[in-house]
């Protein structure tokens, strides 16, 4: 058990640790730690830290536990006496299989790891390939979205605590699912940050989204850079997960010869060869900048993912007909087209939206379709919406299920929300629980705030305070395998079996896509090798040509289609795929 209590507090003339009831002073070493030994533990205890003979301690900055919440004592934990079982698990890589993205509070009524663990079976029998956790680091309040952690080696306690993480990640494992954990290393939550207290952990006059950026480039940011990659690693080696999805990296303010995307990939990298297993890092990115998922040995960064922001808005316009604000630039089936084709819909083009020129052309022979992260639906694209409403509160079946064929046959690696699979009607809301008064009012005026400056109705926008907002966004279990819904939950689970079964539909090789396009008959048809996609976006029926000629079999259908020659009938908002006779 842990005996030495080790903090970096560079700001602290005097430090003492209090640990298990017992005032301990602590010893300043070099470059601004403080050192101080404990009798052995036999047990795990609470402890905190008094800077400068405070009155009250603070957290620990790397505390493993916060089992009374973010403003109280830190508990210790040790990883290592979980006994794990998932030694038979093969991670895949980031192979082109679909993700399944999970809030862990509002996957189930109960909201916790454990009882998400008891839908495991579910998910393998949906047949997506891993499962990525929205952040589950400490926040204060009861329930949050995660974007708001202020403590990013804990768990949060309210989720089951660490321990019940491992089992989650066992469990997952053991039933032949990996493993994502969304992570944030851009800013810190409004509510429980001590860190500026122990060090200079964020730079003030360098702000982004959210507040203060954090300390990339500045003095003593080595340390706080070695706090970021040791998080990073933790992950990993302590609980065993395959990747992480690096939350909005466009806010990383880094100045620095070698991006901290660059040191945490390296890191990662060199992780992945000490266990002998594939480990991946994933992007949330708009800058549209091929470099983070370019090798590092021709001057990239060498993620091994990104989000292309630009499939799921060329998807939702077409599928929705919304053109306003960052969708106007996507209002065409030409916008898709090119998306299927290049990755990036803005290469270098005017994006209307920032009224400035926008992204790069992505060098096909050095990145692979694999590494863009697809969708038509997400946390944010839902969550960020004025009532939080699914694709499902607007469109009907034959709309909903043209969407999953155009994610889930995507030359990229595809990714659902979770409930999208069976038309979920709970909407996802933005919602927050700050048990302080003025935090929580100003929250849910900056919420108002935001929606009346982009034209939505005030009066539909939830108070994310009000906990009955957190309770509308729960999903409803009952409707998976009801009519209607059990329908689109079979579609799902068919394309699913054919993205695992035909390897076309993941051929890394971005060159292997080939389109064809009517933009007055709003259809589109693209083929990767022996595999071709039919989606009419018209509400009526089209006829749309067969790239496999007369040779052609229909494998997956949404609505009653005929085919004759090397032409295939469509009905409005059908789709279908198709293969070549005997493949």
């Amino acid at each position: 058990m842990r005996t030495n209590f080790d903090v970096w507090a560079p700001k602290a003339n005097t430090m003492t640790l209090l640990a298990d009831g017992r005032r301990l002073s602590m010893s300043r070493g070099e470059n601004g730690w403080w050192h101080a030994q404990h009798a052995e533990l036999l047990e795990d205890i609470d402890y905190g830290y008094l800077i400068d003979d405070a009155g009250t301690p603070v957290p620990d900055p790397r505390s493993r536990r916060q089992p009374a919440g973010v403003h109280e004592l830190s508990r210790t934990f040790d990883p290592e006496l979980f006994d794990w079982q998932d030694g038979d698990w093969v991670s895949p890589g980031l192979d082109g299989g679909a993700i399944y993205e999970m809030h862990v509070g509002t996957f189930t009524p109960e909201g916790t790891l454990d009882a998400a663990i008891e839908r495991l079976g579910y998910l393998a029998d949906l047949g997506v390939r891993y499962v990525e956790l929205l952040p589950v680091n400490s926040f204060n309040g009861t329930h949050n979205w995660g974007y708001d952690g202020v403590l990013w080696y804990s768990v949060q306690e309210t989720y089951g605590g660490p321990e019940a993480y491992q089992r989650f990640v066992d469990a997952a494992h053991r039933a032949g699912l990996g493993v994502i954990q969304d992570v944030v290393y851009n800013h810190l939550g409004p509510s429980g940050n001590y860190l500026p207290m122990f060090g200079p952990y964020l730079t003030e006059g360098k702000a982004n989204t959210w507040g203060d950026s954090v300390n990339l480039d500045g003095p003593l940011s080595d340390t706080v850079r070695e706090y970021i990659v040791e998080n990073v690693l933790m992950w990993f080696r302590d609980y065993h997960v395959d990747g992480l999805r690096l939350d909005a990296v466009h806010a990383l303010h880094d100045e620095r010869a070698v991006h901290i995307l660059e040191e945490i990939a390296a890191a990662t990298d060199e992780c992945a060869e000490t266990l002998g297993k594939p480990l991946f890092l994933i992007a949330e990115s708009d800058l549209n900048n091929p470099r983070l998922i370019t090798p590092r040995n021709v001057n990239g960064y060498g993620l091994a993912g990104q989000w292309s922001d630009d499939f799921h808005h060329a998807a939702h316009t077409n599928l929705t007909g919304e053109n306003g604000g960052y969708y106007e630039d996507f209002d065409s089936v030409e916008a898709l087209a090119k998306v299927l084709q290049e990755g990036f819909f803005h290469n270098g083009t005017f994006s209307s939206f920032r009224g400035r020129t926008h992204g790069r052309p992505i060098d096909k022979d050095r990145v692979s379709a694999r590494q863009l992260v697809v969708c038509t639906q997400n946390h944010d694209q839902i969550g960020n919406r004025a009532a939080g409403d699914r694709l499902s509160a607007s469109l009907d079946y034959p709309q909903l299920a043209l969407a999953a064929v155009l994610n889930l046959t995507s030359p990229f690696t595809p990714m659902i929300f979770m409930g999208e699979e069976f038309g979920a009607s709970t909407p996802w809301q933005f919602f927050t629980s700050h048990p302080e008064p003025d935090l929580g009012k100003a929250t849910a005026e900056g919420r108002l705030r935001e929606f009346e400056r982009m034209g939505w109705d005030p009066d539909t926008v939830p108070n994310p305070q009000d906990p009955q907002t957190f309770a509308n966004s729960k999903l409803d279990w009952s409707e998976a395998e009801s009519d209607g819904h059990g329908r689109l939950l079979g579609l799902y689970r068919q394309l699913l079996d054919l993205r695992r079964n035909r390897p076309d539909l993941t051929d890394p090789d971005m060159d292997a896509t080939s389109v064809d396009f009517d933009e007055v008959g709003r259809w589109l048809v693209f083929r990767r090798g022996d595999t071709a996609v039919a989606l009419n976006f018209a509400d009526t029926a089209r006829e749309v040509p067969v790239p496999l000629g007369t040779a052609a079999q229909v494998l997956l259908e949404t609505g009653p289609s005929e085919l004759y020659g090397d032409a295939l009938q469509l009905p409005g908002y059908g789709a279908a795929v198709l293969g070549a006779a005997g493949n």
